[in-house]
């Protein structure tokens, strides 16, 4: 596989940077990310156009930290969870994960559907952590998962709790795109459904980001009542039908209360 060409832009800023060591590592990271099968140390050199030996010194050191594994049976370098889990947003130096657990454990149990916390990084909502369901027909996804915010209830419920010019960013910043015939990818139709959100206090996905999946969602405030995630129920479209909708929302938003109470006590 060929280089792209934002491998290129990495090496050539790394010919003239003052911290070549730290551009190349930070190159080697991102490949990685983008190859979560692994690569080994050649793929790697040859991706990057790096000499073999400086890959090997900056693989070992991040072996040595944890940041990545080698696979026994082909030698290939993966990526570990440990940028993740240094990455995994606090409040009041509370983890909100650990805060969360319980009530995420609660809410599958009352409504017998996958549950998931999620947060926004750079306008995606990334998956934090979930409970997944019991059900012999079941939805869920893997932990770091990132999808577009507008085309899931959990990314709607943030993005109705944040502050205007916050969102004028996000439209500043997002092309919206259709991704079923339900996604509201017109910035009016966009906006319409976040002050509905915001008024009923949490958000609903009519297979507006995947074809027969539905979902409900309500952000988690922080002190200050900024979103700083949002718990969602997710489920089979034929399960979770419009006029469950007003119960699960509700659901959610006592479960996303329970978890700020934890995050402030």
């Amino acid at each position: 596989m060929k280089s792209t060409l934002e491998d290129h832009a990495a090496i050539r800023l790394d010919d003239n940077s003052a911290a070549p060591g730290t551009e190349r590592t930070l190159a080697i990271l991102e490949l990685l990310g983008r190859h979560r099968l692994g690569l080994n140390l050649t793929e790697i050199a040859r991706e990057l156009d790096l000499p073999v030996n400086s890959v090997f010194r900056i693989t070992g050191v991040l072996l040595a930290r944890g940041y990545l594994q080698r696979r026994e049976d082909d030698r290939r370098f993966v990526m570990t969870n440990k940028l993740f889990d240094l990455a995994r947003p606090q409040v009041r130096e509370k983890s909100l994960v650990v805060c969360a657990l319980e009530a995420l454990k609660e809410l599958r149990d009352r409504t017998g559907e996958t549950v998931q916390l999620l947060t926004a990084v750079n306008h995606k909502m990334t998956v934090l952590e979930q409970c997944v369901s019991s059900q012999a027909i079941k939805v869920s996804s893997t932990v770091g998962l990132r999808v577009p915010m507008y085309s899931c209830a959990p990314g709607k419920a943030v993005l109705a709790f944040l502050p205007p010019a916050e969102l004028e960013a996000f439209f500043a910043a997002v092309e919206l795109k259709q991704f079923t015939p339900n996604t509201l990818a017109t910035r009016e139709s966009l906006q319409a459904e976040l002050a509905r959100s915001r008024k009923r206090g949490y958000a609903t996905d009519l297979a507006e980001g995947l074809e027969g999946i539905h979902c409900a969602a309500a952000p988690v405030l922080d002190d200050h009542h900024y979103p700083v995630a949002a718990i969602t129920v997710m489920a089979p479209a034929f399960r979770l039908k419009k006029d469950r909708f007003a119960e699960l929302g509700r659901a959610c938003v006592e479960a996303a209360e329970t978890i700020r109470r934890r995050l402030l006590a």
